[in-house]
């Protein structure tokens, strides 16, 4: 009989059982009542000895960021790490790559270097309900929601990416464009770009247009490399298009060149949006018009739930606000 097979007789996840068999406070009444009961009913007896030597070797918070080339998670990984360290906490980072399961790689890093909590930067919520039932610590998944997966160690801070794409369609809209071209990400259910391509849709049904994917949209991933090629295949494929709206700022960034290289002006010949409003985005030539949202308070908002479910705070899920920020990509 070990911690697995108590979580199956009760019906509760084994990162409760963990919760209760260790007496942390953030298990509700009645599922400690009943897995107290099972435990009981089968004799279970947990080794305190380990439980005082798994304290003992906890080592700091890990945070998990998906992809190298993501801007919005470096600005994102300075407030976080500087509201860690004012409540002496120390986060050590780990950069996965974009096709990497994230939650596979939490749960050896669990295992092998037993982490106080853990934060991710990105990630695709259909891998959390796979197999976040095995991590047991303090987690805040960050520009996703985590809402729906009903895990009671998972908290989530984000934007509403739906609202805020629609809002950036509608922009380019308001403008006069009515031949518009999205660029980035993929189509896979509940991810940060099947959000932003919805409301992209939106936007366009209310106005009595759908996006033709086919035609319109081109996938790539979220690198200035990606954009670059991104945007080329569109150009050649949809040469009337006005405007671009781009699933992030470092696809726009590589949009921008391509327009640039086929001897394109932006916003002259084509308007062009970003997401994300990174660091660099305000430095481009035209500056990014794009949907701000604030790293600063998504890398506070992460630490301090964090710190809060640490210390026996329940599961959050926070929507923070979105901005979109005007500047010089579109005409």
């Amino acid at each position: 009989m070990d911690i697995r097979d108590i979580a199956t007789a009760s019906g509760y996840g084994v990162g409760t059982v963990s919760r209760v068999i260790n007496n942390q406070p953030n298990v509700s009444d009645r599922a400690r009542k009943r897995i107290l009961a099972v435990m009981a009913e089968c004799g279970y007896e947990p080794n305190s000895n380990a439980r005082y030597l798994k304290m003992r070797s906890q080592t700091p918070i890990a945070a998990f960021v998906m992809g190298v080339g993501n801007r919005l998670f470096d600005d994102i990984l300075g407030p976080l790490q500087a509201t860690l360290a004012a409540a002496e906490e120390e986060v050590a980072v780990t950069y996965l790559d974009d096709d990497s399961r994230e939650v596979r790689a939490a749960i050896d890093y669990q295992q092998s270097r037993r982490p106080k909590g853990m934060v991710f930067l990105g990630g695709e919520p259909r891998y959390f309900a796979e197999s976040f039932h095995e991590i047991e610590v303090p987690c805040v998944l960050v520009t996703n929601s985590a809402a729906g997966l009903g895990f009671d160690n998972l908290s989530s801070v984000t934007i509403d990416n739906e609202a805020a794409a629609a809002r950036a369609v509608g922009h380019l809209w308001e403008r006069g464009h009515r031949r518009i071209g999205v660029i980035g990400g993929n189509r896979a259910e509940n991810s940060i770009s099947s959000q932003r391509l919805r409301g992209a849709e939106r936007a366009l049904r209310e106005r009595g247009v759908e996006l033709d994917y086919e035609r319109d949209y081109e996938p790539c991933a979220f690198l200035e490399q990606a954009g670059y090629d991104a945007a080329g295949r569109l150009l050649e494929r949809t040469g009337d298009l006005t405007a671009v709206f781009a699933l992030g700022d470092v696809i726009a960034f590589g949009a921008l060149r391509a327009f640039v290289d086929r001897g394109l002006s932006v916003p002259g010949d084509v308007s062009l949006v970003g997401f994300d409003d990174t660091s660099f985005s305000q430095f481009s030539v035209p500056r990014i018009t794009t949907v701000r949202q604030s790293a600063e308070l998504l890398g506070r908002r992460a630490a301090q739930i964090l710190l809060d479910m640490a210390d026996g705070g329940n599961a959050t899920h926070e929507l923070v606000p979105f901005e979109l920020v005007e500047r010089e990509s579109v005409a």
